[in-house]
């Protein structure tokens, strides 16, 4: 395999082109209509990605975000390590089930990023933590810990919201256990970011899969396909694509290609915001030098959950043939051929560096790997580019649970948070009452007197106002410390 990234003047190439990209994309920056960036834990704003976005502290009165919990605590960092970004140096602690409310103007798809690392702190031991996640009834995160012992964790899900507000609850697993958080975005997606309809994968047959868009999505995998790491920064969106190395499984007689030049994105085609140029403009491929066509794939594996389906995203853009029509190849999913000599200048309407992306869904079967192939196929050319692959997105689908994270859902969630002795005391309240008034009437009658009891209400004002079986979230004062 070619290793273009240790050639120095390739490095530099590669450095000024994407300078110049960074450059341009500023000038398209992708304005989100809901755009929440909070600083849990805090009363400060803070800058990240360069200055370019600011995290809001979660303890400053807002209008359009309001946090609801009966106990949260806001917790610093006593020793922070000051080459971390800002957003992890503070968190909020809940100890029992709270939430976040954010006003939504913008209906349809949002993305949801929450962001959790550990921290040194006197009053809690983070890695003691143990907790459910929830995001408008969904369950995202069942018994999460939150805990890593240097990196910080980011959960990435796609929601779909049609009312007026987006709901993202922290739920305890038990009494002695807590929740916590260090940030969160809330952001409006682009429309065109998540199609309705898919391709399913049934065995060797491909099918329609419609209503994607009101599933539940969790970003599992983001990848660059032959290129470096692609910072939040670099993102139209903020996203973070990594290297595709540790999932290559089979890549003999492929290379990385680069470009410098611009990529076309098109009119109703993949737009800079469903992904970069700085993956776009980066490829493995199968090539033939000779009159011989190569007979083999280039492989990524993925681990995944069996019991969930999956949607593969793979995104193509011809930088590295010469002209159009030159080239066609076969695309594998899980093993199963999806796409039969696929033609990228049909499917960019001839316009070469111009992007183009499938959307496949696919089960997780009990291998737990997801695989994904391209190589040639019967119409490949001999000396030209016999396949190509630009990047990858791996999301997982809700189960009909509602949940991203087992068998349960947020309603058997809540059902099972431990409610205390108010309902035992209030019980034990009523039945010696009860046991009174009996005993008044048993006495009365051995005495000849007429039952002339006066029957009044138990004082149920006061269980009333905590006794809410069925709304365990109440919105209560935020502690700050």
């Amino acid at each position: 395999m070619e290793n273009l990234y240790g050639n120095p003047s390739f490095s530099l190439l590669l450095f000024l082109s994407l300078h110049l990209v960074v450059v341009s994309s500023l000038y398209h920056r992708f304005s989100p209509v809901d755009n929440y960036l909070i600083n849990c834990g805090s009363s400060d704003e803070v800058s990240v990605d360069g200055n370019n976005r600011k995290f809001m502290g979660d303890s400053v009165k807002s209008d359009s975000v309001l946090m609801c919990g009966t106990r949260t605590i806001s917790i610093r960092d006593s020793n922070p390590d000051l080459g971390l970004s800002p957003i992890y140096h503070t968190a909020r602690v809940f100890t029992k089930p709270s939430k976040y409310e954010f006003e939504i103007r913008d209906k349809g798809t949002h993305a949801v990023r929450i962001h959790f690392h550990q921290l040194n702190s006197a009053k809690y031991d983070v890695s003691d933590a143990l907790f459910h996640v929830s995001v408008n009834g969904f369950l995202v995160l069942s018994n999460f810990t939150g805990y890593d012992n240097e990196n910080a964790r980011i959960k990435e899900y796609l929601i779909w919201v049609d009312a007026e507000k987006l709901v993202i609850g922290f739920i305890p697993s038990k009494r002695s256990k807590f929740a916590f958080v260090n940030a969160i975005e809330v952001i409006s997606a682009p429309k065109d970011l998540i199609a309705d309809t898919a391709q399913f994968v049934n065995g060797d047959s491909v099918e329609n899969f419609d209503g994607l868009t009101k599933q539940a999505l969790e970003v599992v995998y983001r990848v660059n396909v032959g290129g470096p790491k692609v910072t939040p920064f670099n993102d139209s969106l903020w996203r973070t694509w990594v290297p595709d190395e540790e999932f290559l499984k089979f890549s003999e007689g492929s290379s990385r290609v680069y470009t410098s030049g611009r990529i076309r994105y098109q009119m109703g085609g993949a737009s800079r915001e469903v992904c970069p140029d700085n993956v776009y403009n980066s490829a493995r491929v199968i090539s033939s030098s000779n009159a011989t066509v190569p007979n083999h794939n280039i492989t990524w594996g993925f681990d995944v959950v069996e019991g969930y389906k999956y949607l593969v995203r793979m995104h193509f853009c011809d930088i590295a043939s010469i002209a159009i029509g030159l080239i066609y190849f076969n695309v594998h999913v899980d093993g199963h051929l999806v796409y039969k000599d696929m033609d990228l200048s049909y499917n960019t309407n001839e316009v070469l560096s111009s992007p183009f992306y499938a959307d496949f869904v696919v089960d997780g079967d009990s291998s737990g790997v997801l695989t994904v192939s391209v190589g040639p196929s019967s119409k490949s050319f001999p000396y030209a580019v016999d396949a190509i692959l630009n990047g990858v997105e791996i999301m997982k689908l809700n189960n009909s649970m509602g949940s991203l994270d087992g068998e349960v859902s947020v309603e058997q969630v809540l059902k099972n948070w431990p409610r205390g002795n108010i309902g035992v005391s209030v019980a034990l309240f009523a039945s010696v009452c009860l046991l009174l008034t009996a005993s008044l009437l048993m006495y009365r009658r051995r005495v000849g007197v007429k039952d002339s009891v006066a029957w009044s209400p138990l004082p149920m004002d006061i269980s009333k106002g905590n006794l809410k079986s069925n709304n365990q979230f109440s919105c209560g004062k935020v502690e700050c410390s």
